[in-house]
């Protein structure tokens, strides 16, 4: 949600000490145990906005992209409290423990017409007859759509223009599309308002008018439309500040709506959320956002947000019950081991703090004259390794042993990737050492003999002994 009290609200909230520049105290979240805590999925990129995709056996989750002050091209508002995103970006599990990035999906550099270098807000990503369609709004300019063959894009704008624009008021944000039984596909979105609109057969025309439903109780924006066991339903962010998740049913796909209460309530911990929610391997799942891996850092207000999940349940007559705080659930059921016998991508993790990601050959600043167009699946690698940070694996089975580590790395850098079971401390099974290859794009092998490593355990590659620029491409055991 974009507000125009940001950093007023946060002050209040998280007591983010003076407005008038002076020095403000601040403290952070102590780092929980990741195996009693349900942290946040992501943590290469600030992520928020989540909208799930399911294909075959595999959950994909695109989300929108809050800049690290880095990657933010104006140095007078790093430290500023507002929203810059200018990209979308896509991560896939397939057990819900260990997610896969992809890097950015699409950016706002897709559309052509756009007028403005901020704003690439909540988007929705569908599939209808093996085409996948990307609904994006255009702050002030309406919402617009891409069009793929493959969930990992390349994308492309077939209209050179908005899909859905009215022109006498800024409330077109936060589409969630769905296609009914009967192939009828509709398209929701608006703050504060609700709008709907029938959509064409190629999901990139409006069928007839827009229709401005009446208020939702608690509604505010980012609405999730959907239809599970003969009901529809419409998950949102309930109303500002803070927001919660709240849902609404109906017997119809255009309502009326029923307000039907919090699937998460509002608390002090989170000023804005928005939902994502999906059925996967016979599991109901809702995707929201916070601000906790921030909170890691600082309690300084700032639009940095971060995504996580749960699992959610359904009572027979179709209500959801509501459940705690992200924070205050265990991490969520991992539905089947790693296999560490094939290859691992290095961006594919549970937890790995302080790491950043790249797609291979894209330099990518976060600004957005510096970002090409939609480039579709490309290889990505890991980088900006210090001392002390690990990438964590949950649930790795290593069966009747493992007997090699071998690592893709390059850099003109060195460093040490000592293997450990169940935590940054635990056993040790082998050590890698990388050393330089000349240059970073010139990757090689690095292997280790490995003791130790039987069953299933979590996995860490934890970093010692950094010296210069190292990249990671891949892992694999033997």
């Amino acid at each position: 949600m974009k507000h125009t009290t940001l950093f007023l609200t946060a002050a209040i909230l998280y007591g983010a000490g003076c407005l008038d520049g002076n020095a403000q105290t601040d403290h952070k979240m102590p780092m929980p145990d990741l195996n009693k805590v349900n942290m946040p999925l992501f943590q290469t990129k600030y992520t928020a906005d989540p909208s799930p995709l399911v294909v075959g056996d595999t959950l994909f989750l695109y989300t929108s992209h809050d800049a690290s002050p880095e990657d933010i091209p104006d140095e007078n508002e790093r430290s500023s409290a507002g929203f810059f995103m200018y990209d979308w970006l896509l991560w896939s599990t397939t057990d819900m423990a260990n997610w896969t990035e992809h890097g950015a999906v699409a950016s706002l550099k897709d559309f052509k017409w756009r007028s403005r270098e901020n704003g690439a807000w909540a988007i929705q990503t569908v599939e209808r007859d093996g085409k996948f369609y990307l609904y994006a709004p255009l702050h002030g300019h309406g919402i617009g759509v891409l069009v793929s063959d493959s969930p990992y894009g390349p994308f492309r704008d077939p209209l050179g223009e908005p899909l859905v624009w009215q022109r006498e008021h800024w409330n077109d944000i936060d589409p969630s599309v769905f296609t009914d039984d009967d192939g009828q596909a509709y398209m929701y979105w608006g703050n504060p308002h609700t709008y709907w609109c029938k959509l064409g057969k190629d999901m990139i025309s409006v069928d007839g008018g827009i229709t401005q439903l009446p208020h939702i109780p608690n509604y505010q924006e980012g609405p999730w439309f959907y239809k599970r066991g003969g009901h529809y339903y419409l998950g949102f962010a309930s109303t500002c500040c803070p927001e919660a998740l709240g849902y609404a049913m109906s017997d119809s796909p255009i309502g009326p709506w029923e307000w039907k209460g919090y699937i998460m309530r509002p608390t002090q911990r989170d000023r804005g959320n928005h939902p994502g929610i999906c059925d996967y391997k016979g599991h109901s799942y809702i995707f929201g956002q916070d601000y906790d891996l921030m909170h890691l850092d600082t309690y300084i207000h700032h639009e940095r947000r971060s995504v996580s999940a749960s699992e959610i349940v359904y009572l027979e007559d179709g209500t959801i019950p509501e459940i705690p705080y992200w924070l205050d659930q265990k991490p969520m059921q991992q539905l089947k081991w790693l296999n560490p016998y094939q290859r691992v991508e290095a961006e594919t993790m549970a937890w790995g703090k302080g790491l950043k990601s790249a797609k291979m050959g894209i330099p990518n600043t976060g600004v957005v004259k510096d970002m090409p167009e939609s480039t579709g699946k490309k290889n990505m690698y890991i980088y900006d390794i210090d001392n002390g940070e690990y990438i964590r694996l949950r649930g790795v089975d290593f069966g009747a042993g493992a007997k090699q580590f071998s690592i893709s790395a390059a850099g003109t850098g060195s460093c040490s990737v000592t293997l450990r079971l169940d935590s940054e401390n635990g056993p040790v099974i082998g050590t890698a050492k990388i050393s330089g290859t000349g240059s970073p794009d010139a990757y090689k092998q690095f292997s280790a003999k490995v003791k130790g490593a039987y069953s299933v355990h979590d996995f860490y590659l934890c970093f010692g002994n950094v010296d210069g620029e190292v990249r990671l491409d891949y892992w694999q055991f033997k």
